[in-house]
């Protein structure tokens, strides 16, 4: 009753829906198509299976957050970097969620070992050498432990204790290495996707000041939205507009009406969902397992069909 009486209702979160996920994903996959062929007119068989790597990998992802029962999923492709799907889940799982981060790489990479072994036992088939160099390629990397890779995701779930500081540790480093990839192979568009996580360790580092204040004022910010408190919404209000001067001054300009949608996404924003740790010990030496035989396959297979190896010219 005192968090009723003493504090005004936290307003409602708006929560944006799309009319039409296909829609928006048949979009972004047009735009992508545009800005390659801008970029490499001359490649589009190698668009075409890249296109192939990218939609299968992705639709692992899908078909996992639907079967946990995710909202709002939806695939998504980014111009000259790759794609994504995203999804939300009032409660998260450990176990689902290292389901949908593995249902991506796995099968890909598995499918690219298949046809690494039937383009080699018949003869080598340049048709077949080619995606399939792309499905293990593309996977594998996907399966390193840099953020915000699956395998950076992965490696955030299977650790035992999460620690913010460390997180924004973990981010800074996989931007300098993504940033170093970059110009190794001067790539300018890998160099702009670190440069771009940079930013990204600016916003850890200032959710992790907050999280440090309101944790020092036993602030439950592990929390859904939902079942955030009025006092605690009150209190979480107040350390964001502190640290965003231009957002308590726009505030300060409007109505209730106009500033409470935007008040509650910011605070949203600073919520940490909880994750129940629900995956067993066997489990997640079973991830990392397949994980490492994942990185391996492609020596193992190759040691296996003694054969010849890819030549510069095939790749």
């Amino acid at each position: 009753m005192q968090d009723v009486d003493f504090y005004p209702e936290k307003p409602d979160l708006v929560e944006y829906t799309p009319k039409s996920s296909l829609s928006l994903t048949i979009f972004s996959l047009v735009v992508f198509v545009m800005a390659f062929l801008l970029f490499f007119e001359d490649q589009f068989l190698f668009l075409l299976n890249l296109l192939i790597v990218l939609v299968i990998h992705e639709l692992g992802h899908f078909i996992a957050m639907k079967g946990f029962k995710y909202k709002n999923v939806r695939m998504l492709f980014i111009p000259l970097m790759g794609a994504f799907v995203q999804g939300k889940k009032s409660n998260y799982s450990q176990k689902q969620s290292l389901i949908v981060l593995i249902s991506g790489p796995f099968p890909g990479i598995m499918i690219g070992n298949l046809l690494y072994w039937y383009s080699t036992w018949s003869a080598y088939n340049y048709w077949l050498a080619e995606p399939a160099l792309l499905f293990i390629l593309l996977n594998v990397i996907n399966l390193l432990p840099l953020d915000p890779l699956d395998g950076g995701q992965m490696f955030k779930l299977i650790v035992k204790r999460v620690n913010e500081f460390l997180l924004m540790i973990f981010a800074l480093v996989s931007s300098l290495v993504l940033i170093g990839i970059g110009a190794h192979m001067r790539n300018p568009f890998i160099i702009g996707f670190g440069f771009l996580m940079a930013f990204r360790v600016r916003a850890l580092q200032k959710k992790y000041q907050m999280h440090k204040e309101l944790l020092g004022e036993s602030v439950n910010y592990a929390t859904s939205y939902k079942l955030l408190s009025n006092k605690d919404f009150s209190k979480i209000k107040e350390v964001v507009l502190q640290h965003t001067p231009a957002l308590r001054k726009f505030i300060d300009q409007v109505s209730s009406e106009e500033a409470d949608p935007i008040l509650a996404s910011q605070v949203n924003n600073v919520l940490v969902t909880p994750i129940v740790r629900d995956a067993s010990f066997f489990f997640k030496l079973l991830v990392v397992a397949f994980w490492v035989v994942s990185f391996l396959s492609p020596w193992i297979l190759s040691m296996v069909l003694k054969t010849q190896m890819w030549s510069p010219d095939a790749l």
